[in-house]
């Protein structure tokens, strides 16, 4: 259900982490939290993964948190907001005032089975907190 006619969604899509040992973090949020691996890929040494909470809401994980001084000041990379109009949503930050960060872009992910097609932007919120507007195609 859509309740949120300004930017055209409903809720969060994900919440972003970097980690320091991904496939320890894997294991507990996926063996003792039961989360679902939904998509996985690397790009380079980076691994990264979207793990289902159980309602369609996903944690994303990445590796290569490396210095204990940013893991503790900054372990959220950002947090998504669902939206069915990433361009709108982009439009209605910018004129709230918010710092664009990255234009709407297509993105395919490398993901197995396919790519997992998205439309997205990031701008930066009042306090610097940086937001994602995230379009499934």
């Amino acid at each position: 259900m859509t309740t949120n006619k300004t930017v055209g969604g409903g809720g969060f899509h994900h919440v972003a982490m970097r980690v320091k040992d991904f496939d320890r973090s894997h294991r507990f949020y996926t063996q003792a939290l039961g989360f679902k691996e939904t998509y996985a890929w690397r790009r380079g040494e980076v691994r990264a993964a979207m793990l289902d909470t159980g309602d369609g809401n996903y944690l994303e994980i990445f590796s290569g948190a490396s210095e204990p001084a940013e893991q503790e000041s900054r372990p959220l990379l950002h947090f998504a907001l669902r939206t069915s109009d990433c361009d709108a949503a982009t439009e209605a930050a910018r004129g709230g005032g918010a710092e664009i960060t990255v234009e709407p872009k297509d993105v395919d992910i490398p993901t197995e089975p396919g790519p997992y097609r998205i439309r997205i932007s990031f701008c930066k919120g009042p306090d610097g907190e940086l937001i994602e507007f995230f379009q499934e195609k």
